[in-house]
Parts: C-alpha cells; structure tokens; sequence
C-alpha cells in the first residue's frame, strides 16, 4: 500500500475522481486513539470530496465487538492485533486493508511536575514503583494502549505493587485525571495527550518495552459497506502526504 502514497498532482486528480459520483455518508467506526488526526483529515476530505464522513470512536475492543455484531459501517481503523481477526473472518473486504499510521506508547505528567526518568526499563521500574499513583485505560474494555500497559508493568515484575495505586478508565479519560493532579503519571499514547491542558508528556517508553506491531492502524473496508467506492476513496486519502502531515503533526508517525 506504500505505493498509494501520492504526490501533491495525483492527489489533486484523486480528489477530482473522488468527488464525480456525487456525495455519499461514509461510516467510520475507529479506535479511539485516532482521533485527533482523523477529525482533521475527515474534515479535510469532505471539504475537497464533498462526501460526508460520520465516525464512531470507541476502544479497539468495543470497535471489534460492534463489527462482529454485524454493525453497518463502510471503513474501519483498529490497531493490527484487533484489525487482523476480523479480516480473517471475512468482515473486512479482501485486498481493502491499508497501514496508516503507527504510535508508540508514552509516559505523561501533569503540566510542570518533575519529569520521571524512563530512560530504561530499570529507570521506569523505579519510577513507577515511586509513583503515588497512575492511571491508563482498563485493559479489559479491549484497549491497546491499556493491554500493552498492563503487560508492561507484569514485564517489569510490579504488578502487585502497582495494583493499589493504579487508577484504570474505560477509554481517554485518564488525561483529565493527570491534569488534574488525581494521578501522578499516565501511560499513554502521545497522540490523546498532545495539545490537551494540563498534561504534557515525558517520552516513549523504552525501545525494548514498545510494540510495533500491535500499534500500527490499518484501515479497511467494510465486507458489506453500502458505500464501498467512497470508503476506498477515504482509505486512499489517508495514505496521501496531505494526511500524512496531519498524521504527524497529531503525535503519530508514518507506518513503515
């Protein structure tokens, strides 16, 4: 799909094709994650389309559920680990499946609080288990991010100690908790964070503590989208540079 990257005249000619059948309402349903970037692209998209995108946010794990109970939808965006299974069951159309951005998991403060030293898995051991408290998404409600935190902290061996200082939130609701002070760190993925008030982030976490296959977000379309055409549209807008600046400017990068 790296060759569906366009340069800035095939976008142009893309977006002219795109718009010629008319204007249709593509449903979106996305992991939560995607947000920032996609509400911008979306926007873009419709203001040169003339299409009409409506997008569901949810954890990866509501997404996947609301897809296997048959909910009508024309693109889907989920992390791999939860996008794969569903295009194995055939509820993703064939050859539609496209790799949009990827992410890394982060660590994040309040505004103006010491920094933490997660420089190593060693230094972000220490660091957590001097933490008063933290918080991240509750990795039973199917989060990625939440998932990979949790396998973290089991990784560093302080799952138990962690346990009673740990604040867990059914999706996005922990930078509201770091802001306002109700947690001293937040695992997270920079792009929910970046631009939020009151929270800013401290770095990635450690290179051999990332995954970089379940954080990278694919995009396809519906095995029975009712507009399947625009939806391809969409998942090639996404690949664009136009949306690639957005994507990176959100906190997010490129899929490699």
């Amino acid at each position: 799909m790296k060759t569906l990257l366009l340069s800035g005249l095939a976008t142009l000619l893309f977006l002219a094709h795109a718009g010629v059948a008319g204007a249709a309402e593509i449903k979106v349903l996305s992991a939560v994650a995607m947000k920032p970037a996609l509400d911008d692209i979306a926007r873009d998209f419709e203001r040169r389309t003339g299409h009409r995108i409506t997008t569901v946010y949810a954890t990866a794990g509501l997404i996947g559920q609301r897809v296997r109970d048959a909910e009508p939808f024309d693109v889907v965006i989920l992390p791999r680990s939860a996008f794969d299974p569903l295009l194995a069951d055939g509820k993703i159309a064939a050859g539609s499946a496209a790799s949009v951005a990827q992410s890394l998991v982060a660590v994040a403060v309040r505004t103006g609080a010491p920094k933490p030293d997660i420089s190593s898995p060693e230094a972000l051991k220490r660091s957590l288990l001097a933490a008063k408290s933290i918080v991240y998404p509750d990795p039973t409600k199917g989060g990625a991010t939440g998932i990979h935190a949790a396998r973290v902290i089991e990784q560093l061996g302080i799952s138990e100690q962690m346990k009673p200082k740990t604040t867990l939130t059914p999706a996005g609701e922990y930078a509201e908790i770091v802001a306002r002070g109700d947690a001293e760190i937040a695992i997270v993925q920079p792009m929910v964070v970046l631009g939020v008030p009151g929270i800013e982030l401290v770095g990635p976490l450690p290179d051999e503590l990332q995954n970089k296959t379940d954080f990278v977000f694919m995009a396809g379309v519906g095995a029975h989208a009712t507009q399947a055409e625009s939806a391809h549209a969409f998942i090639t807008y996404l690949l664009t540079p136009d949306a690639a600046r957005v994507i990176k400017a959100r906190g997010m990068e490129l899929a490699k």
